[in-house]
């Protein structure tokens, strides 16, 4: 071994834990802890957890569908296996764990979790109670929706920015024609937030998205008149609205739903509760269990069963048998105390806007869209304002090429190279560069007399298409005006009615922890009103005096009263169609008035109410079923009969006129001998003849003529007055050959007094005279009270506050009418 020399040294180590050949830092462990998790803090904020305001995604969702859509995954395409689509996002886009992308692609798939899925699954993609099956097992591709949110992505209307390796360039945001934030929702944990959004209906936010548009200082309320509340998957019915109110001011509230139940006779001796829809992401099996614990704790009584019948073509039927003498009504309040078929979801409006989380209201989340469609449309334009002008260069320059084609062979020819070609092409025809450089590319087939006109036609059309595009681009209107076509476009391809009932307050014991001192829902005297426009509420009497509320705004929308019934909060009504039958109801679950005002825009529709999806029919009217009143019904053939609603069937609906051909029920209402029938056609012409000349019948007759119409003439109004009552006629007029509500119409108010009597069967006296332009009678009234017209939308009209002469003319209104009734 040799002795190390003396000259020179070893290296000794600078910490004494240090080995030959290390380097050791000291460093303060708090604050390596502080930097490590606020940039951990920050990955999840910004790369994970929250949406951007603008497409409502976050970066793996985008991501998914971004990658998909350079797969070529389009609807019109076949599936591919999900795992495949994982392992392009992950090895591309996304490098985490292949689990969390397959789980964000399912979501994206899942009809019951978005309101507008954007991605078409095939195979088991999971249920409420179970998940889905592994991605080798499972197929996907873009749903419709998703190319709405991918659409002119190389058109350079959003900005790219690198992949975590910087070899792909990705979007930083998705164009999103869709509002998709406010549509599908969304829900995500952070570090030190959260954010949890309600999904809404896409027609509705396309309403209010365009109503900001045009009127950018309107508030929370007008912007709730189109977007009432969210808008569920799964349906369900949300009751009380105060909190979506605070939600939509503030960013943060919560509000409940219920499950959509219906009381159904299951045998002989046996009644049931059948539920068709279950709140937000609440599984049945999650309620069957729920039930079984509340039964063995003998919170719940009454119940001997619980079925769950759920298949693909009937959908959700979860059947709960009733043991016998247990009200129905009862057990149900029982089982949305204890039970998840009342549930609630808070709303935490948390999103990323500019790369900084925030909490926003529904005007901000709707501003934030729309800005981001107008930058998304103006650089849209723009680009293509340069593709065009591009193409139009060269067309122009290939134009001049052909008029001289002979003399420009002659200098390519006695050119010596393409270099020398270009130049001179460029001096003797005086082209630009690209210009030049294009012809020589041309090829001897365009050179045809066929080629010019093409040419010439293309010039022009670019010409045309720069024009349009300068325009949009030079009006801050126009632009506007596009996005919101657009959105009309989006709403028309992809929208879907109203799945969720939107309600009053709820009923609930005073205590969350007590149980009620009874089951028994108090069935206290109230007012069922039904609406012209066909929404329904109902109203409680004071106390005290045993009045009704009355209305304290007259430019309340939909505030126009068709019917009103004396009832019980738990009695049984009557709702007749438009197709001759009537169906059984009972108003307890009807929105509730509580106050000093009606506001029937916070009321139901009563075909939803009744659970009736035909849109073709109508409610025509409410009637009592517990008293031996005579109804009155009345087609728009003219057809009128009488019928006393006593020992009636037990089926839930059954028929009270048998209608022939294509008639339809126009109007049911009460009708006593001492009454007088009142009758209105699009003629003009109005009948007054006694009620007691139209005897009593059984429920399958088909009535007798009760007035004598035109061939053309149709019934747009049928009523009885009563006895002794002072009453008015208001009359609409317009014309036929423009959409209905799209004209302004006049109006005529008459004494009813002016009208004389006439005989059953004949063709009345004309109640209005048309002026040049108008060929009938929309929408008529004839009755007691404040009158009240309403347009098509169901916003207030001011009719004349004089009255006319009977067959005078109308004045003009201040809108198109499609509505008269009274007011509440």
């Amino acid at each position: 071994m040799t002795d190390v020399p003396n000259n020179t040294s070893a290296v000794t180590p600078a910490h004494p834990h240090e080995a030959p050949g290390e380097r050791i830092e000291d460093i303060d462990i708090s604050q390596e802890m502080e930097g490590s998790f606020l940039e951990y803090a920050y990955s999840v904020i910004y790369s994970r957890a929250l949406p951007d305001a603008r497409d409502g995604m976050k970066p793996v969702q985008r991501r998914i569908l971004f990658m998909m859509q350079d797969m070529g995954l389009k609807p019109e395409k076949g599936h591919v296996k999900s795992a495949r689509v994982v392992g392009e996002v992950m090895g591309k886009l996304h490098p985490h764990g292949d689990a969390s992308i397959y789980d964000a692609l399912v979501r994206l798939a899942q009809d019951f979790a978005l309101r507008l899925p954007l991605i078409d699954g095939h195979g088991n993609f999971g249920s409420l109670d179970d998940g889905p099956a592994a991605s080798r097992y499972t197929e996907a591709r873009l749903a419709g929706a998703a190319i709405a949110m991918t659409d002119s992505l190389d058109e350079d209307v959003v900005d790219f920015v690198p992949n975590y390796d910087n070899q792909i360039m990705q979007p930083e945001v998705l164009p999103s024609a869709i509002p998709n934030l406010l549509v599908n929702g969304a829900s995500g944990i952070a570090v030190g937030m959260a954010t949890n959004l309600a999904p809404h209906n896409l027609i509705e936010v396309v309403d209010g998205a365009k109503h900001l548009l045009s009127n950018p200082r309107a508030t929370v309320e007008e912007l709730m008149e189109f977007i009432p509340g969210p808008d569920l998957p799964g349906g369900g019915t949300i009751v009380g609205l105060d909190g979506i109110k605070d939600a939509y001011r503030t960013g943060r509230g919560a509000f409940r739903t219920r499950a959509k139940v219906s009381v159904e006779q299951l045998g002989p001796r046996r009644t049931g509760l059948v539920v068709t829809e279950l709140p937000y992401l609440v599984g049945p099996e999650r309620v069957i269990e729920k039930i079984k614990q509340g039964v063995d704790a003998k919170k719940l009584s009454g119940i001997s069963d619980v079925a769950d019948l759920t298949d693909r073509k009937n959908g959700m039927r979860l059947v709960i048998t009733l043991k016998t003498g247990f009200s129905p009504e009862a057990v149900l309040e029982a089982l949305y105390r204890y039970t998840p078929l009342e549930d609630s979801f808070s709303i935490n409006s948390v999103a990323l806007v500019k790369g900084q989380p925030q909490t926003l209201g529904l005007r901000e989340m709707l501003r934030v869209f729309l800005d981001h469609r107008i930058s998304v449309i103006t650089r849209r334009c723009e680009f293509r304002l340069r593709k065009r002008r591009d193409r139009l260069h060269l067309v122009e320059g290939l134009l001049i090429a052909i008029l001289d084609i002979d003399e420009v062979i002659q200098v390519i020819r006695a050119s010596d190279d393409s270099d020398s070609a270009r130049s001179r092409l460029m001096q003797v025809f005086d082209l630009s560069e690209a210009q030049a450089e294009y012809i020589l590319e041309l090829r001897l087939r365009r050179l045809t007399k066929f080629s010019r006109v093409e040419l010439e036609a293309e010039r022009d059309e670019l010409s045309k298409e720069i024009a349009e595009l300068l325009e949009i681009l030079g009006s801050e209107a126009n632009l506007r005006k596009v996005v919101a076509t657009e959105l009309d476009q989006v709403a028309e391809t992809y929208g879907t009615p109203r799945r969720t009932l939107l309600t009053g307050a709820v009923m609930r014991p005073a205590r969350a922890g007590a149980a009620p001192k009874s089951l028994e829902v108090a069935d206290s005297p109230c007012a069922v009103m039904l609406s012209v426009t066909g929404r329904a509420l109902r109203v409680d009497r004071d106390p005290e005096s045993g009045e009704l509320p009355r209305s304290t705004s007259r430019a309340t929308k939909h505030g126009a009263v068709l019917a009103t019934v004396e009832a019980t909060v738990r009695s049984e009504l009557g709702a007749i169609l438009s197709d001759g039958t009537l169906q059984r109801f009972t108003p307890v679950d009807l929105p509730l008035v509580p106050g000093a005002s009606i506001a029937f825009s916070a009321g139901v529709k009563l075909l939803d109410y009744l659970g009736i999806t035909d849109k073709k029919l109508s409610v025509v009217g409410i009637v009592p079923l517990e008293s031996d009143a005579l109804i009155g019904l009345f087609t728009s053939q003219g057809v009128v009969k009488r019928v006393v609603l006593s020992d009636l069937p037990a089926k839930p609906t059954f028929e009270v006129i048998t209608l022939k051909g294509d008639d339809r029920l126009l109007a049911a209402f009460p009708a006593p001998d001492g009454a007088e029938f009142a009758v209105v056609t699009s003629e003009a012409q109005l009948l007054r003849f006694p009620a007691a000349t139209v005897r009593a019948q059984g429920r399958p007759a088909a009535g007798m003529t009760g007035i004598k119409l035109g061939a053309e003439a149709r019934v747009v109004f049928a009523g009885a007055v009563p006895e002794g009552v002072e009453a008015r006629v208001v009359t609409v007029a317009d014309s036929s050959i423009t959409l209905p509500g799209t004209d302004v119409a006049t109006a005529k108010v008459t004494d009813w007094a002016e009208i004389p009597a006439k005989g059953r069967a004949t063709g009345g006296v004309r109640v209005q005279r048309f002026l040049k332009w108008e060929d009938q009678i929309s929408c008529a009234w004839v009755g007691a009270g404040e009158p009240r017209a309403l347009s098509l939308d169901g916003a207030a009209r001011k009719l004349p506050t004089e009255l006319g002469k009977r067959d005078g003319s109308g004045t003009p209104l201040d809108g198109a009418a499609a509505y008269v009734g009274v007011a509440p």
